[in-house]
């Protein structure tokens, strides 16, 4: 698999992802696409799309949190026709060896918590590429659904991190990615 990463928003790159993008997230927790340019816009996002045979198999949209030396995998998609051959384990792999290079201390995911059978496929998934669960469940004002943060070490000597710490960190992810138009990570 190839796979290109952009960190200024790319127009091309976006029309191969989209579809991924729409096809797992459209009907639930797609963030709009101004929010996502605005993200480029802050700099704090790279979109990564991996491709077999010049098609876009997979797409992840991550998010760099510098002083909490956090990536954030915001989200993570391998077409449907495509899913259970190893795709998206080899896409995080490529991920974690970028965000180990760039300086990062772990990657961070958000996983829907409700007890459903989707919900624990989706945390297997991620437990199987080396990411933890944490027991904490968040509830957000402007959504339905409690999250778990799981996340992925990066270094030998890592400390346990809760649920709560990582939250801290996903939270002003999200206030960047919604509110900080002109304002730098560490003023929040």
């Amino acid at each position: 698999m190839k796979i290109i990463t952009a960190g200024n928003w790319d127009e091309e790159l976006w029309r191969d992802a989209s579809s991924l993008y729409f096809e797992a997230f459209g009907k639930k927790g797609a963030k709009p696409l101004p929010i996502i340019q605005h993200m480029f816009a802050q700099k704090m996002a790279e979109l990564h799309v991996g491709y077999m045979e010049q098609q876009a198999v997979a797409m992840a949209l991550t998010g760099k949190l510098t002083s909490h030396h956090v990536m954030i995998i915001d989200y993570l998609a391998v077409s449907e026709k495509k899913r259970g051959r190893g795709i998206g384990r080899d896409f995080v792999e490529y991920l974690r060896h970028r965000a180990a290079a760039e300086g990062f201390q772990k990657i961070a995911i958000e996983a829907e918590s409700e007890n459903t059978p989707e919900n624990r496929r989706r945390i297997s998934f991620w437990q199987s590429c080396g990411f933890i669960l944490t027991e904490y469940v968040h509830h957000y004002i402007w959504v339905p659904e409690p999250y778990h943060a799981m996340y992925l070490p990066l270094h030998d000597d890592h400390a346990r991190v809760t649920g709560e710490e990582l939250f801290v960190s996903i939270n002003a992810f999200h206030r960047l990615s919604f509110r900080g138009a002109g304002k730098d990570e560490g003023q929040q």
